[in-house]
C-alpha cells in the first residue's frame, strides 16, 4: 500500500493526517503500539510518530504494524527535563531509531522514573492507599518504569480518588504530594542528546507551561542555541489567538512546525489525529527537515 505524500507548506485553517506525538504502552498509553496504529489507520492518519515518554520499547512492534498499515511511522520518544525549574517535555523524532548518546540518556530517564515512582508511593501510602507501589504496578501491565496515571488508576480502583480528575487534582497535580519532580536534565542536555544521535528535537506543547509570552521566548532561544529545531505549534485544542502568536515565535527563530494530539486512552478529550486546525504560518513543516522529508514522502 502506497504512503500518501505531505506539503511543503502549511496552508490556512486545514487539518492534516498528521499526529507526531501519542503514547502506548510501552509508557503511560492504554493500547499496545499494534493497537494504537490499527485506531491511526482507522482515524485515516498517514504519517505518525511513538513518542512514549523516556523510552522507545514500543517502536519495533508500531514498525511491523505500520508496514501492514500502510502509515508511515517516525520512530520517537517525549524526554522530561527542566528549565528555569519548570517542568519541559522534549519530543524526538528519530529517523533511524535509537543511537548515539541518546541511548545512554534514555536509560539515565529509565532510572530517574524508577525513583522517582518510589517516592511517589511513599507519599500515597501516607494519603491513605496501602501498597501504593505494587497496585499501581497491577495497571501497568507490564515492567516499564511506572508514571503519575498509573498511580491515578490505583487510587480511582481503592476508592481513594472518585475519578482520574480527583485523582489529579487532589494527589497526583502540579504542586501535589503525590507530584514528585525527579531530577531531569536541563533542556539543553536533552536537546544535545537528540541531535548528536541524528535525531530533530521538538519543544512539546509549549502553551501548557503557563510562560509569559516573553519567557517562552527565552525558553525557545535557550532550545535553539542548544540546537533543537521544531516546536509544536498545534498540540490538541488549542485558543486559535494564542496558537497564531506561537507560530510567529517559531517564524522568528527559523523554528519548524510540528503536529500532535498527545493522545494516551481512548475515552480522553483527545484522539489520534485531534487537534486545532493550523494557521497559516511561514515556518515550514516539521516533515520537511532534512532528516525527515526522504522518509516522510513529502511531494
Amino acid at each position: 500500500m502506497p504512503i500518501a505524500t505531505l506539503p511543503r507548506t502549511l496552508a490556512a485553517d486545514q487539518h492534516y493526517s498528521v499526529d507526531f506525538h501519542m503514547h502506548s504502552t510501552a509508557s503511560d498509553g492504554a493500547l499496545s503500539p499494534t493497537a494504537l496504529v490499527a485506531l491511526c489507520a482507522q482515524r485515516g492518519l498517514t504519517h505518525m510518530a511513538l513518542t512514549d515518554h523516556d523510552t522507545m520499547d514500543g517502536v519495533f512492534e508500531a514498525e511491523q504494524a505500520a508496514q501492514q498499515a500502510g502509515i508511515c511511522l517516525l520512530p520517537g520518544s517525549e524526554i522530561s527535563t527542566r528549565w528555569q525549574g519548570v517542568g519541559i517535555h522534549v519530543v524526538a523524532l528519530m529517523p533511524n531509531g535509537l543511537q548515539g548518546p541518546l541511548v545512554e540518556g534514555l536509560a539515565q530517564q529509565r532510572e530517574a522514573r524508577i525513583e522517582r515512582a518510589e517516592v511517589i508511593a511513599q507519599r500515597l501510602e501516607k494519603m491513605g492507599l496501602p501498597e501504593a507501589l505494587a497496585k499501581a504496578r497491577a495497571h501497568a501491565g507490564s515492567e516499564r518504569p511506572l508514571g503519575r496515571p498509573d498511580f491515578a488508576r490505583a487510587l480511582v480502583e481503592e476508592g481513594v480518588a472518585k475519578d482520574w480528575a480527583d485523582a489529579f487534582k487532589r494527589f497526583l497535580g502540579s504542586g501535589k504530594k503525590g507530584d514528585v519532580k525527579a531530577q531531569w536534565p536541563e533542556v539543553s542536555q536533552a536537546v544535545e542528546w537528540i541531535v548528536a544521535s541524528k535525531g530533530v528535537a521538538v519543544i512539546a506543547h509549549p502553551l501548557r507551561y503557563r510562560l509569559t509570552r516573553r519567557k517562552r521566548g527565552l525558553l525557545m532561544d535557550t532550545f535553539c542555541e542548544a540546537g533543537g529545531q521544531a516546536v509544536e505549534l498545534v498540540n490538541g485544542q488549542q485558543n486559535s489567538d494564542a496558537t497564531r502568536d506561537l507560530a510567529r515565535q517559531l517564524v522568528e527563530r527559523d523554528l519548524y512546525v510540528s503536529l500532535g494530539s498527545d493522545f494516551h486512552f481512548p475515552g480522553s478529550h483527545a484522539a489520534p489525529g485531534s487537534m486545532s486546525v493550523v494557521p497559516r504560518t511561514a515556518a515550514p513543516p516539521v516533515w520537511c527537515h532534512p532528516l525527515l522529508a526522504s522518509r516522510c514522502f513529502v511531494r
